[in-house]
């Protein structure tokens, strides 16, 4: 595995966690279909979030969610709307957050959860 991939995937672990410790309950990690893959699907009360993880070692090339075009956002509530349909969800609220997370894969230097960027 590259370590850009290993790199991605410790903070996805990380992301969850956070979330876990924030009183959300992790539904789906690294859920695929056609039309891409969702980071992580949790749930806090009624509220289904569709979370989008971005991690870098250093912001050298700017910000972690920098990283996450307009583009990735439409992507994501497509992919979003396929994973209720799959999973026969009917969710009270649905949302996109974003994760970004500056780290080494060992040690978090810092974590941004930015909430609801798209409802």
């Amino acid at each position: 595995m590259a370590l850009k991939d290993e790199l991605g995937r410790w903070g996805e672990t990380v992301a969850g966690d956070f979330l876990v410790a924030n009183g959300y309950d992790v539904l789906d990690r690294g859920w695929r279909c056609h039309h891409g893959e969702i980071d992580i699907v949790a749930r806090i009360g009624r509220t289904i979030a569709f979370v989008e993880v971005k991690t870098r070692r250093t912001e050298r090339f700017g910000h972690p969610l920098e990283a996450i075009t307009p583009a990735k956002f439409a992507r994501l509530r497509v992919l979003a709307g396929e994973w209720c349909r799959v999973h026969r969800v009917h969710a009270g609220t649905v949302r996109i957050d974003a994760i970004g997370i500056i780290g080494d894969g060992l040690a978090v230097g810092s974590l941004e959860h930015r909430v609801g960027v798209i409802e």
